[in-house]
């Protein structure tokens, strides 16, 4: 089996920049650039009064709540992905509100957590959440997820499954190019993405991640018909050590064999320097131009979509 690299343990940071896992930043920079900017920019969006469909055997209901976090329902089963419904990450502002409310969210039978970064496992999120069942999430992670409220917690590590037979469903924790580290000293934590699988239905989220020759291997195994891509946090070229941008997203969905690519991470917090509309302005003009378009589903935060 094989088993997520784990960088080698860091001395103390001697610079700012050291903090993150690229050499990104110092501090003027950060601050101009991720906090004063995002200070000055007006919060948008609103938190809606979502209308859950009812579904058909083997449909999938798709719920983007904003940046990485999705809802998904099959017929008799609901599905968090990496929630997040915080206006502020520490400095960070929240620039567009989440789709929908904590209070609106149904029963939740499945919570999965891509990685402990703060943007993606968000403790006061999950503490609020309406007593969901079972948390899947990298090993590593599971002493964070203690007193949550989850009635069971499974680590996996990359290409391991967990399932339940009685409910027919199946989680498969996959690999990516990320780093798993929610502080300076806790380099042993995973990373990765997902697949499920139920209803004759797989759907992929990708959790956070740059570009590497592994996407080609999880569609060969697992063949997702539905692709939730990160599109952002891409600018300066140093991001893409850990991030993709909307080209390479759309190489990764060629190389996965998906029918469908919705987007996501881009357009909520600002943790890179590019502009907030320009991720998914670019990846439609990299659709339109190779003609994916109609393979291009972009969600309206807090309404329910159908696949």
């Amino acid at each position: 089996m094989i088993k997520p690299q784990r960088p080698a343990r860091r001395k103390l940071p001697r610079t700012f920049k050291e903090l993150t896992p690229a050499n990104h930043f110092n501090p003027a920079t950060f601050f101009r650039e991720l906090v004063w900017k995002a200070l000055l920019t007006p919060r948008t969006g609103v938190s809606q009064r979502p209308v859950f469909p009812k579904l058909k055997h083997g449909e999938i209901a798709v719920t983007w709540i904003g940046h990485a976090s999705f809802l998904i329902q099959f017929t008799d089963l609901n599905v968090l992905i990496d929630p997040n419904f915080a206006n502020w990450l520490f400095l960070l502002k929240r620039i567009k509100r989440s789709g929908l409310k904590i209070s609106d969210l149904p029963p939740i039978d499945l919570v999965l957590l891509t990685h402990a970064h703060f943007d993606h496992f968000h403790r006061p999120t999950l503490r609020k959440l309406p007593h969901p069942k079972i948390g899947i999430m990298p090993c590593g992670v599971g002493d964070l997820a203690h007193n949550l409220g989850f009635a069971r917690i499974v680590e996996l590590e990359w290409w391991e499954s967990f399932s339940q037979a009685k409910s027919n469903w199946k989680v498969t924790f996959v690999p990516s190019k990320h780093w798993g580290a929610r502080t300076l000293h806790d380099q042993h934590r995973g990373f990765g993405g997902f697949v499920l699988e139920h209803q004759g239905r797989k759907i992929y989220h990708a959790g956070d991640s740059a570009y590497f020759d592994g996407f080609a291997e999880i569609g060969k195994k697992l063949s997702p018909s539905l692709a939730l891509l990160p599109i952002g946090a891409y600018h300066p070229e140093s991001f893409r050590k850990v991030h993709m941008g909307p080209d390479e997203a759309i190489k990764v969905f060629k190389e996965l064999g998906a029918k469908w690519l919705v987007p996501m991470h881009y357009g909520t917090f600002k943790l890179s320097f590019e502009a907030m509309d320009e991720p998914l302005r670019w990846l439609l003009e990299l659709a339109a131009r190779e003609n994916l378009t109609r393979h291009i589903r972009v969600l309206e935060a807090g309404v329910p979509v159908v696949f």
